[in-house]
């Protein structure tokens, strides 16, 4: 059996469809056909059904399933302990979006190598759907988000809402002019801003990414919308301005991790991310008491 074949099936049973298996694992689509069928030999079973919408697990894939996970979380588990220095007991691997990575998430790190200094840690950027990709397969242990995916064995966690606001860096300019940059916040935020600003036209400039966005306005000028966290220093620092009465969208960030996990950290690197969102949710309705 060999562990391409393996993390193949795992693409197809994440997205329900080759052609997208064959998009994430970057091979083409006959491919990944081969692969499962070489598989389904290896098992003398049949994996998958397909159909005109895509892929859908047999009674038996579903079985497999958690083998799959199992021997790709072993595989990565085995590299990760024969490179492991002797003063590490454990390590753990944290993907996330860019924007919780602002001023979030490294005060999460600085927790846990003040807690745990002898657990290695790994941290790493990505979009939604790389990032659960690597939970099914096992290789992330811990993926913050904005968006996503339900999947089997992956638990779904509500961390806290961004609020995202409008900064622009020339007070005196029209929030929405021919210097808006829009982001892409994903299908929640394209809904709440279709609907407050139905007749807008496809806008000059897009980012995927908020930390794009403000590159863009700090060089070029202009606007964009970007979590109030995220936004706050450059406010503090005259660099940015709010944009008066606009509106502020609401976001909702997740944390995602495998529902049965070997790590022997995860416990607790759940806990410290909890007990750091509480501190981040007090230290916000302080600020609005306080305002």
């Amino acid at each position: 059996m060999d562990i391409d074949q393996v993390k193949t099936f795992l693409a197809v049973a994440a997205h329900g469809s080759f052609l997208e298996a064959a998009k994430r694992v970057h091979v083409t689509q006959s491919t990944v056909s081969v692969r499962i069928q070489g598989l389904e030999r290896d098992l003398n079973a049949r994996l998958f059904v397909r159909n005109r919408s895509g892929a859908t697990l047999t009674s038996e894939g579903r079985r497999f399933l958690r083998h799959a996970k199992t021997l790709v979380l072993t595989l990565e588990q085995a590299r990760h302990d024969v490179g492991l220095p002797s003063r590490f007991r454990a390590r753990i691997t944290v993907g996330a979006r860019i924007a919780l990575w602002d001023g979030f998430l490294p005060r999460w790190a600085r927790r846990m190598r003040e807690q745990a200094p002898d657990v290695s840690l790994s941290s790493e950027i990505g979009f939604e759907e790389d990032l659960m990709r690597r939970i099914v397969e096992g290789t992330l242990d811990l993926a913050l988000m904005y968006t996503p995916q339900h999947s089997a064995g992956v638990q779904i966690e509500h961390l806290f809402e961004e609020t995202l606001v409008l900064v622009t860096s020339d007070p005196g300019r029209a929030g929405l002019d021919d210097g808006y940059v829009y982001i892409d916040w994903g299908p929640t935020f394209y809904a709440q801003h279709r609907k407050v600003y139905p007749e807008l036209e496809r806008p000059a400039q897009t980012a995927n990414i908020g930390w794009l966005g403000l590159q863009l306005i700090l060089a070029n000028g202009g606007s964009c919308f970007v979590p109030d966290r995220v936004a706050a220093p450059y406010l503090r620092a005259g660099c940015l301005h709010p944009v008066a009465e606009s509106p502020r969208f609401s976001l909702p960030a997740y944390v995602v991790y495998p529902t049965e996990s070997e790590s022997p950290v995860l416990a607790s690197a759940l806990s410290t991310l909890r007990m750091l969102v509480e501190e981040h949710l007090g230290a916000r309705t302080e600020a609005r008491g306080d305002g």
